[in-house]
């Protein structure tokens, strides 16, 4: 095994600095994510989503960004799902992306909230027909024995609505939408003199910061 302490890489790809940023974060997050898709980024809209339980535990996963509306980061998920429990008590939650094709990480802190049912139904209707029966049988989060229990879940999903192209919506599954009052956009720099730049929400306008790498 290759000693941790020696894997180390030098980011010289570009700069970030005022001059060449937008003054709405929004803005210059989908600059930095039509980069991305254009890089052939494996994944780009991949993030971690960290959540706190009840008893101040933080969790962290990976889900996948569908959409940016009325300034709002979108993802779906199963609402009894850990993540969706933990955001029930405690909405605040932090986002993370990361394209190390581009030396690039954006983090984005805010308060998380149910999207409309009609929207929810929308997108869960325009997934693949295997998702659309997988989100029904699947109980997100719960211990299960085996997978064959989820097979077996499958099969009556599949019986249930044969013959159907799209299913209903199952009531506990639906979108959230992060409404950010940070985000903080990173470009690798030669030797950890990294740039970052800090986006604050103050009195309904955004204030921009330099950090110290």
């Amino acid at each position: 095994m290759h000693s941790l302490a020696e894997i180390r890489k030098e980011y010289s790809k570009a700069t970030l600095d005022f001059t060449n940023v937008a003054t709405d974060p929004i803005h210059q997050f989908t600059k930095w994510f039509d980069e991305a898709i254009n890089a052939k980024v494996l994944e780009p809209n991949a993030m971690s989503l960290a959540t706190v339980s009840n008893d101040n535990r933080p969790s962290c996963r990976i889900v996948l960004l569908k959409g940016i509306e009325e300034n709002k980061f979108l993802f779906y998920t199963n609402y009894q799902s850990h993540k969706g429990k933990e955001l029930e008590n405690n909405p605040v939650c932090a986002l993370t992306f990361f394209w190390p094709e581009l030396e690039r990480q954006v983090r984005i802190e805010g308060v998380a909230g149910r999207v409309g049912e009609n929207q929810s139904m929308e997108y869960f209707q325009s997934r693949p027909l295997g998702a659309q029966i997988s989100a029904w049988a699947s109980p997100q989060s719960s211990i299960i024995e085996n997978r064959t229990i989820l097979e077996e879940r499958v099969k009556q999903i599949e019986k249930r609505f044969e013959g159907n192209k799209v299913l209903p919506r199952p009531h506990q599954w639906g979108g959230y939408a992060v409404e950010p009052h940070m985000i903080e956009f990173w470009q690798g720099r030669e030797n950890r003199l990294h740039d970052r730049l800090e986006y604050v929400r103050v009195e309904g306008s955004w204030k921009i910061h330099r950090l110290a790498p």
